[in-house]
């Protein structure tokens, strides 16, 4: 069984992230969206309320592509998370020169602790290159139109959760 573990903190999934989960699922029987715990980035929405969004989404590609796809959170290294969950390959996504430049230091460090785990990276597809949770919860900050962006259910959390926080 080839499994795959695609990383993040999706904080909050976006379009970008499903498009790059729908096509590693063409390469593995099992996928594992590792959602990084990650407290020094200080998420806008709780390990749980990340978990919850990223196993509502992968649940529809699931069923789409017949797939495996489990969510694992994690805080340790990556490459012990490959290891903890049995993954032969990293996915990442790629959106940018910048992406690749972070991405080529993070792989060779992976390698250097463990040779066996590769690293696959995907491009975003042409229309969803553009987005990154960061700037997405900045326009949904300023109230912003974020529907191209992400996936509605997380849409009206972002929208709910920014009416919270000026209430």
């Amino acid at each position: 069984m080839r499994v795959g573990l695609y990383p993040g903190t999706f904080d909050p999934i976006t379009l970008g992230h499903t498009d790059i989960i729908q096509r590693a699922m063409q390469l593995v029987d099992r996928l594992v969206i590792g959602v990084a715990i990650n407290r020094d980035k200080g998420p806008l929405f709780s390990l749980e309320e990340r978990v919850a969004m990223v196993q509502a989404e992968c649940a529809q590609i699931a069923d789409k592509t017949g797939g495996e796809i489990v969510v694992h959170p994690f805080e340790n290294l990556l490459i012990d998370c490959a290891r903890d969950v049995g993954a032969g390959v990293i996915i990442r996504g790629l959106r940018a020169v910048a992406d690749f430049e972070y991405e080529f230091q993070m792989v060779g460090m992976n390698r250097a602790m463990d040779a066996s785990v590769e690293t696959v990276f995907l491009m975003a597809d042409a229309r969803r290159q553009a987005i990154a949770s960061k700037l997405v919860k900045e326009i949904a900050r300023l109230s912003g139109d974020v529907s191209k962006f992400v996936p509605a259910p997380v849409e009206a959390a972002l929208i709910a959760r920014f009416k919270a926080q000026t209430k």
